[in-house]
């Protein structure tokens, strides 16, 4: 049975949705040279002088650099999804609302804000349900970004699938209410242009 939506009608402003940088210098290098091995096995690329476990090994690095991408984006939706239940819990009537930490993640996922979609597109985002799905998905099994030498070769290769499950498998783990974005209403912003919005405020105060 799917969630019930909440009845209630005030406006509400949750806090800010904060994303950190979460690649280092060599993250697009290993992404674009995964990719390219990724093509080459499937013959939609010519081979570049590479043997197929060699192929094999680039693949795999770069698929542990996403995922280990993804786990930070988690991450901070956690935190963020963290705050929001902090919030609800200060609030007397939402307090014993059914509202929990899926609620917001069913928010941020299915049912975004406008200007956080056209913000996400902004910045060349289009499928960010399932970053953040797959996003959350590590986070409820993993603790830390996961090493190559933690992970097995066939996890590696079918990533998507196993971090799907997985949020899947979080979503279902406790009954909750659904939330609408004009009852709750939360804005988005990269970690350096939240920064640069504070130092302004603190300047003019």
């Amino acid at each position: 049975m799917a969630p019930e939506y909440l009845t209630a009608e005030q406006l509400r402003k949750l806090p800010p949705l904060i994303l950190h940088p979460f690649s280092d210098s060599s993250s697009p290098n290993k992404l674009m040279q995964g990719s390219r091995a990724s093509l080459m096995l499937q013959g939609i690329l010519p081979n570049e002088e590479l043997s197929f476990d060699q192929m094999q090994d680039i693949l795999l690095e770069g698929r542990v650099c996403e995922i280990r991408m993804l786990y930070y984006v988690g991450k901070d939706l956690l935190r963020w999804i963290e705050q929001c239940v902090e919030f609800v819990i200060s609030e007397k009537d939402l307090r014993n609302a059914g509202i929990e930490a899926q609620t917001f993640a069913t928010l941020l996922i299915d049912d975004a804000p406008l200007a956080v979609r056209t913000k996400l597109q902004s910045w060349g985002v289009q499928d960010y349900r399932a970053i953040f799905t797959r996003g959350l998905g590590l986070n409820a099994v993993f603790g830390e970004a996961p090493s190559t030498e933690q992970l097995t070769p066939d996890f590696i290769r079918n990533y998507h699938t196993y971090a799907d499950e997985m949020y899947a498998v979080w979503a279902r783990a406790s009954a909750f209410v659904r939330i609408r974005p004009d009852q709750f209403e939360f804005e988005l912003f990269a970690s350096a242009e939240y920064s640069r919005m504070l130092e302004r405020q603190w300047t003019n105060e």
